[in-house]
C-alpha cells in the first residue's frame, strides 16, 4: 500500500496545450487492462530528454535517444515487455511500432520516440501493439492524463501525475507530468519513465537544459532498491502553444514549476514503492560538497541493513553510522558528525548523545514518514535523497513478478 499517496484527481490535472493522450487494451501480458498509451504533439514542439546509463539499455531507449534529433510529433509507451536485452529482433520490433504509429499520426517513422517497460528479455509484441494502435489514436484527448498515468504502469499501486501552473512575463504556463516505476528504482539519469509536459515556448536547448537539472533534484535523487533499469527515460515536452519564455526571471520561474512537478512525481514512485510501509528523506548537511553529501545519502539510503531497520522501527544506530563512514569520503572525520532521527538527536561527535534514549527512536521510526539527517561539519554543502524501507513484501513481489 502507497505511502502517503493517493490516487491524482483527473480534474485537477491540467490540459497542455499541443498535447493530446490516448490509450488502448493491447493485451501484452494482462489481457483486459489498458497497457498502451499514444501521445500526439502539436507540430514544432521542442522535445528533451535523458537515458539510463545502463550498458544494456532497451530497443526503444537506442531508438528513442535517435529519434529525438528529429523533431518528435509522437510517442508510444507500452507496459507489461520492457524489449530490453533481445538484440537485433528488438530494434526491428520497436521500428515497426514506431511506422505504425507515424503511418496513423501523419508523420514519420523517425519522429517517433517509442518507451517500454515491463519483463526484460522477452520479446516485444509488436503485432498486438500495432492492432492496438488505432484504438489509442480514437482515445486522443487533451484532457486524458490521469488515464494515461494509468497505462504506464507496471507493479505501481497508484497511477501518478501532477499538475503546476506558473506566471510567466507573457502569460501563465501550464506544467503537467506521470511517471511510472515500484521497483527496479536507483535512476543513473531520471526514473524508469516520466513524461513532462508546458505549454510554455521554450527552445530545445534550453529544455535540454532544464530537464537536465530537474532529474538532478528529482529522479536522480531517489532509491528504492540500488537498482539501474534497462528503460529508464526522463522525457520534457515545451509545445510553443503557450506564453514565451523571455527573461532570466521567466526561465527560472519555469524551471523551478518543472523541478516541483518532476519532485512530486520521484516522491509518489518512493512512496508507491514495492512493499514500502515507509517514506523516508535522508538529508546530510554541512558537507565539504554537493557529491560527497549525496555519496553519504545514498550508500544510507541503498544499505539493506539499514532499510530493513526501517522496515522494523528498530534504531540500529550502527547500520546507519557504518553506512556513513562506507561511503568512500576522503577525510570524513567520524569525530565531527552528528546525527539525528527527525529532531531527536541520536548521536554526537561520531558517540551516542548522552541525552538519546532509544524508545525516542523508535517513536520516530513508527511513523511512516520521517528524516535521517546527517551534520557532516566540514562545510556549507547538503544534499536530500528520498528512499523507503525493505519489507517481507518487497521479497515476495520480486520473487513471484513472472508469475
Amino acid at each position: 500500500m502507497a505511502v502517503g499517496l493517493a490516487p491524482p484527481d483527473p480534474a485537477a490535472l491540467l490540459p497542455v496545450a499541443g498535447v493530446e493522450l490516448g490509450t488502448a487494451r493491447a493485451g501484452i501480458r494482462k489481457p483486459g487492462r489498458r497497457d498502451l498509451l499514444l501521445v500526439r504533439l502539436a507540430p514544432g514542439a521542442a522535445v528533451a530528454g535523458v537515458f539510463t546509463r545502463n550498458a544494456f539499455c532497451a530497443a526503444p531507449v537506442v531508438l528513442a535517444k535517435r529519434h529525438l534529433r528529429n523533431g518528435p510529433r509522437a510517442l508510444v509507451v507500452n507496459t507489461g515487455c520492457a524489449n530490453a536485452g533481445t538484440g537485433a529482433d528488438g530494434l526491428r520490433r520497436a521500428a515497426a511500432v514506431c511506422a505504425a504509429a507515424a503511418r496513423l499520426v501523419g508523420c514519420r517513422a523517425r519522429e517517433v520516440l517509442p518507451f517500454s517497460t515491463g519483463v526484460i528479455m522477452e520479446p516485444l509484441p509488436a503485432d498486438r501493439i500495432v492492432a492496438a494502435l488505432p484504438e489509442a489514436l480514437a482515445d486522443l484527448k487533451a484532457d486524458n492524463w490521469a488515464a494515461a498515468a494509468e497505462a504506464i504502469m507496471t507493479t505501481d499501486t497508484v497511477p501518478k501525475a501532477v499538475s503546476r501552473t506558473v506566471s510567466l512575463g507573457a502569460g501563465t504556463a501550464t506544467v503537467t507530468g506521470i511517471a511510472k516505476g515500484a521497483g527496479m528504482i536507483r535512476p543513473d539519469m531520471a526514473t524508469m519513465l516520466a513524461f513532462v509536459a508546458t505549454d510554455a515556448a521554450l527552445g530545445r536547448g534550453a529544455l535540454a537544459r532544464l530537464v537536465r537539472a530537474a532529474a538532478t533534484r528529482s529522479f536522480n535523487a531517489i532509491t528504492v532498491d540500488g537498482d539501474t533499469s534497462t528503460n529508464d527515460a526522463f522525457v520534457a515536452i515545451a509545445t510553443g502553444r503557450g506564453p514565451a519564455v523571455r527573461t532570466a526571471a521567466d526561465r527560472a520561474a519555469l524551471a523551478g514549476a518543472f523541478t516541483e512537478v518532476a519532485q512530486r512525481l520521484a516522491q509518489a514512485i518512493v512512496r508507491d514503492a514495492e512493499g514500502a510501509t515507509k517514506f523516508v528523506t535522508v538529508r546530510v548537511e554541512k558537507g565539504a560538497s554537493e557529491s560527497e553529501c549525496r555519496r553519504i545519502a545514498y550508500a544510507i539510503a541503498h544499505s539493506p541493513l539499514v532499510k530493513t531497520a526501517f522496515f522494523a522501527s528498530d534504531p540500529n544506530l550502527g547500520r546507519i553510522l557504518a553506512a556513513v563512514g562506507r561511503a568512500g569520503v576522503a577525510g570524513l572525520d567520524a569525530a565531527r558528525v552528528d546525527l539525528y532521527l527527525d529532531e531527536v538527536p541520536v548521536a554526537r561527535g561520531g558517540a551516542r548523545h548522552p541525552d538519546y534514549r532509544e524508545a525516542r527512536g523508535v517513536a520516530v521510526m513508527r511513523k511512516p514518514e520521517f528524516t535521517v539527517r546527517v551534520v557532516l561539519n566540514r562545510g556549507r554543502a547538503e544534499a536530500v535523497v528520498w528512499t523507503c524501507d525493505l519489507s517481507y513484501e518487497y521479497v515476495k513481489i520480486n520473487a513471484e513478478y513472472r508469475t
